[in-house]
């Protein structure tokens, strides 16, 4: 069977396939309730690991200046943790409700950039986390001194703090996917690697201008996320440029049969 009779075989009138939706909206918000639910009751479990830097650095208190702040920042914190756990089953869902419609040598292109999305995003999140996360509360919690007499004190908020640990993770997390971007809309036609090798200057700009946008506003974070952003910029022109060459050496494939 070609690639086209193969598409055909799939085609299914629209009524099925708003059933098929239905299927996979149910299956991806049942599995964030449950993983929501789960998370809810270590949800200080989880928070304690996210102040674990800031204990580092040299803070051990946090307050909260209204009284159901508490309550909702554990909520946050549920979900925050439900959604990075429940990203996999999301995005199996989306997988098995788009790859009908693809052609078989589709699905063998876009498969791996699934599989390498959430290793990519937690290898942002590990970074943002493990190294600049720290550097930058060691930077800001330095400001804390005696100024004309009086004592200069950080107290930090747990939903401030919160938002600010977020930032990074999700800022850093979502940065790290820009290898996945670039080989998408590469293999899509879109643009070329030599033109991806030509921009060059271009891209070191661009990643510095995504730093200054998902990065908090420190210029340290910036740099520490703009650095590691060049460096997937150039493994990526290699990973596609490995790309070419193990397609020139393959064969033209016969017409794909079942």
């Amino acid at each position: 069977m070609t690639d086209e009779e193969d598409i055909d075989a799939s085609r299914a009138p629209l009524l099925d396939h708003l059933i098929e939706l239905r299927k996979r909206l149910l299956i991806s918000l049942g599995s964030l309730a449950i993983l929501f639910g789960i998370c809810l009751y270590f949800a200080r479990a989880i928070f304690s690991v996210l102040v674990h830097p800031l204990k580092l650095a040299g803070q051990t208190k946090l307050i909260y200046t209204q009284p159901f702040e508490a309550f909702f920042v554990q909520l946050k914190v549920a979900f925050f943790a439900a959604v990075i756990l429940a990203f996999p089953v999301i995005a199996n869902q989306l997988w098995q409700f788009v790859s009908p419609g693809l052609y078989r040598k589709e699905k063998r292109a876009l498969l791996p950039f699934l599989l390498a999305t959430p290793v990519l995003f937690a290898a942002g999140c590990a970074m943002a986390y493990f190294m600049a996360i720290p550097a930058a509360l060691h930077f800001l919690l330095s400001y804390q001194s005696d100024v004309g007499g009086v004592q200069q004190e950080a107290l930090p908020s747990m939903d401030a703090y919160l938002g600010f640990v977020m930032q990074f993770l999700f800022g850093f997390g979502v940065a790290f996917l820009m290898p996945v971007l670039l080989m998408l809309i590469e293999r899509a036609g879109i643009v070329t690697l030599g033109q991806l090798v030509k921009a060059w200057r271009y891209a070191i700009l661009g990643c510095f201008g995504i730093a200054l946008f998902l990065a908090p506003p420190d210029a340290g974070s910036m740099i520490m996320l703009a650095l590691p952003l060049v460096g997937l910029y150039v493994m990526t022109l290699g990973a596609i440029w490995l790309t070419h060459k193990r397609r020139e050496r393959q064969p033209a494939p016969d017409a794909e049969t079942v």
